[in-house]
């Protein structure tokens, strides 16, 4: 999926102007701010691909000189599209790995090798079951090693490294602690393989693989800093805008113990490769006039005089002369001749996006609003990625949209089956034996299946372990129910409610699977069926669990195969984000402002959603709930408008359209 970063150009492959230098001396100038190389790709997938083919040349240079290809390899999930390329590059062009020997960093400890949430059973999926290598080649952590003995094997794990002339090529992801490997802050530059205790920022992270933090080991056994650092060559990799603030303390900060990662500068063949999302926090791409000339369009206008103004702390209409002299922009300011005209520009551009008519005002100038005026009555289409999705991240507009006379529609693209807490489920199961007991002449059959359910989830089942298909089908029905409740609280009405349970996610485990044709045909179904004037669809792809990310995907695909469509001519796409990130003020182009009383009402929907609430699994790396996430988010980008001297809400819910 190419259109990652949204603009409000078309053409988005024109900010590769900036983060991807032309030559050599170009690069020296964009990169004066990082101390370690870093090549910055569009995708992840097509980074994914180029890290694979670094360790394929490895590899095939070693076997040209008849000599053993060392490699240390990384868990998690930023080198799954290393690990597939690599499969495929074995499968169809004859990469082979007979000569490879492989380490791996760390392992959860204590860890069964046979555990789902192991790197051993890990490994043995993403990548080694699928090549060539000798199974005496292959060498994870263990994790079954007792604590009298474990001092003892971690000095041998090390031993053994050695004993094969150290690692050829180490390939690393980056903690959002900062960590590589298991190397929490405050390891040190010379420390060896060892046990580990695990940051509580590490352990949340890894919540949503073990069905819950409770079920996260707070252990592990891990390379050393040292270890990693004595590889003839290293490759760090990371995907994501959850990464881009680490990715930017690694790279343009000083090295300190706090960000194991930052230990890298001191390597003498290293390289980051990252996503642009990963990348956006670095200066060359979040201010790349500070590092040479840009040409300046509405966007770039705009990102400039926010920054100057989050820097300086001074709203939009105050800044001077001499505040964009000294700061970088002078440039600008030649351009437009002074500061005035750049900052009534960057105003009214703002302002314009601001609008009490999300749907478009009836009977109005629309050449300054964000939406059409006309058709005054639209047919409006919310894609919710998760049952709660709608209200978290746009409850107050939807609320707006339904009291405006829009006809909205919500489809509601997984289950969120795996989202339940056992003990909820167990809640209900409670609840429906008690009321079919006193008014079910008949509840023998139910009953027996409500029994066999509750022995299952309270006996049975193991920390982290797969549901049943009743259990999983129980689990929909209560996200089912909460979607539904949350609707009428809003006012949309249940026939244009769509639960779309796209097959990818119905796998019963965290992992799952791709995207898939009848995925598409679903939501292309649906397109067709509506016609819709608005389409809403989630943006915040950097979600810990992906889904968000591949729901729209499938909207992507889905409207590719739509767009020459007579209704598709008249239809806007707009992006929202809440659950689990924000819109930056400079790429806000809807700003729907939220009164008080709206924001509670919202946060009613939200709350409706109960089993979402203090004991849902995946709640994420943000300690607040949802409701709380989502007020806190959309008070903070009211105060961003105020504090640009624009008009002061209570609240805004912010959205960027999409151009198919």
């Amino acid at each position: 999926m190419e259109n990652q970063i949204l603009q409000f150009r078309e053409e988005l492959d024109e900010a590769k102007l900036y983060y991807q230098p032309s030559d050599e001396f170009d690069r020296t100038v964009k990169t004066r701010y990082e101390k370690m190389p870093a090549d910055i790709f569009s995708t992840a997938e097509k980074a994914a691909k180029w890290v694979a083919g670094e360790i394929a040349n490895e590899i095939k240079q070693k076997q040209k000189l008849g000599e053993m290809c060392v490699v240390g390899l990384a868990t998690g999930a930023t080198p799954l599209g290393v690990y597939s390329e690599l499969i495929r590059l074995h499968k169809e062009e004859g990469l082979s790995f007979l000569n490879v020997v492989t380490f791996n960093l760390d392992e959860y400890y204590p860890m069964l090798k046979l555990s789902a949430q192991s790197y051993n059973h890990y490994m043995n999926d993403v990548l080694f079951n699928h090549i060539d290598i000798p199974q005496n080649q292959i060498h994870v952590p263990n994790g079954e090693v007792s604590k009298v003995t474990i001092t003892g094997y971690c000095n041998e794990y090390e031993r053994l490294i050695d004993s094969f002339g150290g690692l050829d090529l180490q390939i690393l992801g980056i903690g959002r602690t900062g960590h590589i490997g298991f190397n929490e802050p405050g390891s040190q530059l010379d420390s060896i393989t060892r046990l580990i205790m695990l940051d509580s920022l590490t352990r949340r992270d890894a919540a949503k693989d073990f069905n819950g933090l409770n079920n996260v080991p707070k252990a592990a056994v891990t390379m050393g800093v040292g270890t990693i650092f004595k590889a003839k060559r290293v490759i760090l990799m990371a995907w994501g805008e959850g990464k881009a603030a680490i990715v930017k303390k690694a790279l343009e900060e000083s090295q300190c113990d706090a960000v194991p990662a930052s230990y890298l500068q001191r390597h003498t063949d290293v390289k980051f490769v990252l996503d642009v999302p990963a990348a956006s926090e670095l200066t060359r791409v979040k201010n790349p006039w500070l590092v040479g000339s840009i040409e300046w369009d509405r966007y770039w206008i705009r990102k400039a005089a926010v920054w100057l103004c989050n820097k300086l702390q001074k709203p939009i209409l105050k800044l001077t002369n001499r505040d964009y002299n000294d700061n970088g922009l002078s440039e600008l300011l030649a351009l437009y001749g002074s500061a005035y005209e750049v900052n009534i520009k960057v105003f009214n551009d703002l302002q314009h996006t601001i609008t009490g008519w999300p749907g478009g005002k009836p009977n109005a100038d629309d050449s300054h609003r964000p939406e059409r005026a006309e058709p005054a009555s639209k047919r409006v289409l919310v894609f919710s990625p998760h049952p709660d999705d709608d209200v978290i991240s746009m409850g107050g507009t939807l609320k707006r949209l339904v009291d405006q006379n829009h006809e909205v529609h919500v489809a509601y693209q997984t289950s969120g089956n795996i989202a339940v807490a056992d003990d909820e489920a167990v809640r209900y199961l409670s609840f429906v034996k008690s009321f079919s007991r006193t008014h079910d002449t008949n509840e023998g059959n139910l009953q027996c299946v409500i029994e066999d359910i509750q022995k299952f989830l309270l006996e049975n089942k193991k920390p982290g372990g797969m549901d049943t298909a009743e259990v999983r089908n129980m689990k929909a029905l209560i996200r089912r129910g909460e979607a539904k409740a949350a609707c009428r609280f809003v006012g949309i009405r249940s026939k244009n409610l769509h639960f779309l349970d796209l097959p990818f996610y119905e796998t019963g485990t965290v992992k799952k699977n791709p995207l898939g044709e009848e995925d598409v045909r679903i939501l292309v179904n649906l397109l067709r069926r509506i016609k819709p004037h608005q389409i809403f669809a989630a943006g915040d792809w950097s979600d810990p669990h992906g889904t968000h990310r591949v729901c729209w995907e499938g909207i992507y695909q889905a409207l590719k195969i739509v767009k020459d469509e007579e209704w598709m001519k008249d239809c806007y796409v707009w992006l929202y984000r809440g659950a689990w990130q924000e819109w930056d003020l400079d790429e806000i182009q809807m700003a729907v402002p939220v009164s008080p009383e709206e924001l509670q009402h919202k946060r009613n929907a939200i709350l409706r959603h109960q089993s979402q609430m203090e004991s849902a699994p995946f709640l994420g790396n943000d300690s607040r709930l949802f409701w709380q996430r989502s007020e806190e988010r959309n008070r903070a980008t009211a105060d961003l408008f105020n504090k640009l001297g624009l008009a002061e809400y209570e609240a805004i819910e912010a959205f960027v359209r999409f151009i198919v």
